[in-house]
């Protein structure tokens, strides 16, 4: 059965505040982006906040709004209220030497809030709303949506203005390592154990300085918050030893990237069960599994723009480093698109599908909606699942590695922009301003970058030409 979560009324979230002595509060939202946007508020002003909702000019916000709608409220979501713990509130709020919560007289708090207009009515532009949607289409077919989401990240020190690994991070995947930057990461998933998300796993990655966060399987909503959260909880962690982390998806040529891979459940409303899971059928996969799968692989080359919206994103996804390249799915490549590992002793809480074409520097609400209508659209259309690629493609040799077997994803952002313009469920699935407002400002980063000479065009032609 999935874990019901007893959520605080609003009773209990005014105790809080005045137990931990919050003095304010911070109003947290997203903009389209997926740049995470706060309005502080004096704890005084929280009660009428939200019977009322708190005014801000959305128009200030670079794709969120055109001028003519600029007004705009926030409305807190009381199930998501947290104490910020003194680590991660600004450093000027820290008494010098006190770790006492109690002691601190600038106690923060946090909630994430809807974005609606003057009339009340849910924002259209509001990446939480097209999220909420796309729950509220799950639940009318009879499911709701479970994610775990994988962080990967970088925790590095800047020396004569160049970012580095910790000198002594010598650390590979699941190394086990008594180094600083073991205590930082136990810091940082303490922190957020103490906000409330629950964290599955810790553990240092491939790369030299390379570390990822896995969060526990839970309610997406919730989990697209809480990843919000989590990476500028990370960052500001890392900030207090002197450190910066990153989910730049690709920091440094020839070695590997930061992706974020995401396990994902549909579980029946009715029986509480996992509906993926079938025992009886090929990898034990229910048809139910199988359309949703199929319906990803449809649209995964026009949502790849969602998934990995930098320039710096196409980087990662490339040959030889675990990242994938084609559109495909299996169960033993690890450069499969969409993996489905082995079940566990309990098939209906380990049977899970990995997308691992994501990564940290997307807007979590929006991937994830895309992703569950996509899977919902293969459900409700009956999409035939191509056969699995369990092979390591890359064993192969080049012929054979290069002979038409799956479609490429998007080797840049334009390409993925272009896929995804042609799209209509993807459409669909953000509404026209998000999709407007996110086409339009991720177009002038790709010109923005395509304008620029590099250092690599530099070394490599002016001495020739």
């Amino acid at each position: 059965m999935p874990e019901r979560k007893s959520h605080p009324s609003y009773e209990q979230v005014m105790a809080m505040i005045k137990n931990e002595r919050v003095r304010f509060i911070n109003l947290e939202f997203t903009d389209v982006v997926g740049m995470a946007k706060c309005v502080t508020i004096p704890v005084e002003q929280f009660a009428d906040c939200v019977e009322h909702g708190k005014w801000f000019d959305g128009s200030a916000l670079e794709g969120f709004v055109r001028v003519a709608e600029s007004d705009m409220y926030l409305h807190p979501d009381i199930a998501t209220f947290a104490v910020l713990p003194g680590k991660v509130r600004p450093s000027s709020s820290q008494r010098k030497g006190s770790s006492d919560l109690s002691s601190d007289s600038e106690i923060l708090g946090r909630v994430i809030c809807d974005v609606r207009t003057p009339d009340g009515e849910r924002f259209d532009g509001d990446p939480r709303a097209a999220l909420q949607q796309a729950i509220e289409q799950a639940n009318n077919l009879g499911f709701t949506y479970r994610v775990a989401p994988e962080l990967e990240f970088f925790l590095l020190r800047y020396e004569d203005k160049t970012p580095v690994p910790l000198p002594h991070d010598r650390g590979s995947y699941f190394d086990l390592s008594t180094d600083f930057a073991v205590t930082v990461r136990s810091q940082m998933v303490q922190a957020l154990q103490q906000m409330g998300i629950k964290i599955e796993a810790s553990h240092h990655e491939v790369a030299e300085g390379q570390h990822e966060i896995d969060l526990a399987s839970g309610d997406v909503l919730q989990i697209a918050d809480g990843l919000m959260t989590a990476k500028y909880v990370i960052k500001a962690i890392a900030a207090q030893h002197g450190l910066y982390a990153t989910f730049l998806p690709k920091p440094f040529y020839g070695v590997n990237g930061s992706g974020m891979h995401i396990h994902q459940q549909l579980m029946s409303l009715e029986t509480g069960k996992n509906a993926f899971v079938d025992e009886h059928n090929e990898y034990s996969l229910s048809d139910i599994g199988r359309g949703f799968i199929a319906g990803q692989l449809a649209h995964a080359r026009a949502m790849c723009a969602l998934l990995a919206p930098l320039v710096n994103s196409y980087k990662r996804l490339v040959r030889g480093y675990e990242a994938p390249v084609f559109v495909n799915w299996g169960r033993v490549n690890r450069q499969a698109l969409i993996r489905v590992p082995r079940l566990g002793s309990d098939p209906h809480s380990s049977m899970r599908i990995e997308l691992r074409g994501a990564d940290a520097s997307c807007n979590p609400h929006l991937a994830l909606a895309v992703m569950l209508r996509a899977g919902l659209d293969g459900i409700e259309r009956k999409l035939t699942l191509p056969p699995a690629m369990d092979e390591n493609i890359f064993l192969h040799d080049e012929s054979e590695r290069l002979r038409p077997r799956a479609q490429l994803l998007p080797a840049t952002l334009r390409e993925a922009l272009d896929l995804m313009s042609d799209d209509a469920l993807i459409r669909d699935t953000l509404g026209d301003s998000i999709y407007e407002g996110f086409i339009d400002a991720k177009s002038i980063e790709w010109t923005d970058y395509s304008q620029q000479v590099h250092s690599w065009e530099v070394e490599r032609y002016l001495p020739v030409f």
